[in-house]
């Protein structure tokens, strides 16, 4: 049995490369999916697709329009979902991604560090599971071969 796995989160490191090798080094037959990761691109996609916008809040919801589609478009043809929060970054789209998750019902993993708990605590009791490091996640996949 194959699962598609969305992995949410920031786009501003390869945490996602290390994930997939990871499952890849397990044998676990994961495809994985996950927002568009060339920020620039999707920054720009709204013009890119529907020409220049009058102004920046024009351009901003353009492309989220595009982007917000993408989402639900992955998030709904997905088995399960990895949200990854980290200290480094602001996790808006993070929290937006694992909020439509859940309430599409999509069984869901919270990965975040022990500083982050009071702050995700609502998060965290919504989801199915919430660890702390993305091994443990892949745990959690893992288990669901045996």
């Amino acid at each position: 049995m194959d699962l598609t796995v969305y992995l949410a989160g920031q786009i501003h490191d390869d945490w996602r490369e290390d994930v997939k090798k990871k499952a890849k080094e397990r044998n676990l037959p994961i495809s994985f999916v996950g927002p568009q990761t060339n920020h620039d691109r999707s920054d720009n996609v709204g013009e890119s697709i529907l020409g220049e916008q009058p102004g920046k809040v024009y351009k901003d919801d353009a492309a989220s329009d595009i982007n917000n589609f993408r989402t639900q478009v992955l998030l709904q043809k997905s088995d399960a979902v990895i949200a990854l929060f980290g200290e480094k970054y602001k996790q808006w789209n993070t929290a937006m991604d694992a909020s439509a998750a859940m309430a599409m019902n999509k069984p869901t993993i919270i990965v975040r560090p022990e500083s982050l708990i009071h702050p995700l605590k609502e998060l965290s009791n919504k989801a199915n599971v919430t660890v702390e490091t993305v091994d443990q996640a892949l745990e959690v996949l893992s288990y669901i071969y045996e």
